[in-house]
């Protein structure tokens, strides 16, 4: 690790690998061989280490426990074998697969919750094959929460990059139907807990809350819809009377650009693409995922399997790189927070 990291370090990370026939692997294996030039703390795979051998030749060794991954990552990445996937072919998902990103995951949430391991990392998954294996989640997240004894809708999404953190208030839910399902509940809980999480995981002590209007212009006082009137402002209102340093809405349109990301900590928006196209467009390669509320750290690239690239040695590591880093720091920050 490098020189700058505490005396006692933590345990290492797990980091669940994902669709076997996805990027996973592949992009794990690159963040091991660059964890010196970008100070990685020790980390070690989750899953079938045949999948990463089906797209790299550097050292690999099994380990048996999450304690034998510190000692061995300066010389070889390790890996936790949890289950076989069969025969790996990069680029074609399969059932099995999908049933071995599944046992890894539920396997590197268990070591984290256990502290075998300081936090969880998970690389993509197809979600496609994972329902067809009785997977009845929305995502990972919704998954990792129900596991940490969460409830999925305390679990928050946050998108971060280097001057860029978002969250989305709803999420996957059709454009058509966010009006119905916001609420002033729902927003000021998504707040109260990105307040919190900002201060647990990032270290601020005092986060500053920026808020999204739903409609364009913010919906100019009801004449472009009433949601900012009606639901919006409320919870703005009453964030604001429990002390939270939060303001808007404000225009979505002018929220992203350098001088207005210098006055805020967070922002939250009404929908996915409110907040995900801006933090693609400025962190495409390096954006992280990183779930607020949980007991656990749990950070993911943001991206998904791209098995149209998989196998062909063209995944950008940055995005894997950027996570392992962002659930070290966050593990430190919680050491911190709690005393």
């Amino acid at each position: 690790m490098a020189a700058s990291q505490p005396a006692n370090p933590l345990p290492p990370f797990a980091v669940s690998l994902g669709d076997p026939a996805g990027v996973g692997p592949e992009i794990i294996a690159k963040s091991w061989m660059m964890r010196d030039a970008r100070s990685l703390p020790p980390f070690f795979a989750v899953g079938d280490a045949a999948s990463i051998r089906a797209v790299w030749t550097g050292p690999l060794t099994i380990i048996s426990a999450p304690e034998e991954a510190a000692a061995a990552f300066k010389d070889a990445l390790p890996c936790l074998q949890v289950a076989e996937a069969g025969d790996i072919i990069p680029g074609k998902p399969s059932i099995e697969g999908a049933r071995t990103a599944l046992h890894a995951l539920e396997a590197a949430v268990g070591l984290a919750r256990s502290g075998a391991a300081a936090g969880l990392v998970t690389a993509p998954v197809g979600k496609a094959q994972l329902y067809e294996v009785g997977f009845t989640h929305p995502g990972q997240t919704e998954f990792v929460a129900e596991r940490c004894g969460i409830a999925r809708e305390n679990a928050v999404m946050m998108l971060a990059g280097p001057s860029l953190r978002v969250v989305p208030i709803t999420i996957h839910v059709a454009l058509a139907d966010v009006p119905k399902a916001l609420t002033t509940d729902l927003i000021r809980s998504r707040a109260i807990t990105t307040a919190k999480g900002l201060q647990r995981n990032f270290g601020i002590a005092a986060p500053r809350l920026t808020v999204a209007g739903l409609n364009p212009h913010s919906g100019e006082n009801g004449t472009i819809g009433r949601e900012e009137i009606d639901i919006i402002i409320p919870a703005i209102e009453a964030l604001k009377a429990e002390g939270l340093d939060i303001s808007g809405p404000f225009a979505a349109d002018g929220l992203f650009h350098a001088r207005a990301r210098e006055g805020y900590d967070a922002a939250l928006c009404m929908y996915h693409d409110q907040a995900l196209i801006p933090i693609k467009t400025l962190y495409f390669d390096d954006g992280v995922n990183i779930t607020l509320g949980l007991p656990i750290v749990r950070t993911s690239p943001d991206h998904g399997t791209a098995f149209g690239i998989a196998g062909q040695n063209a995944a950008n590591p940055g995005a894997m790189i950027a996570a392992i880093r962002m659930a070290a720091e966050a593990a430190r920050h919680r050491l911190a927070y709690n005393g």
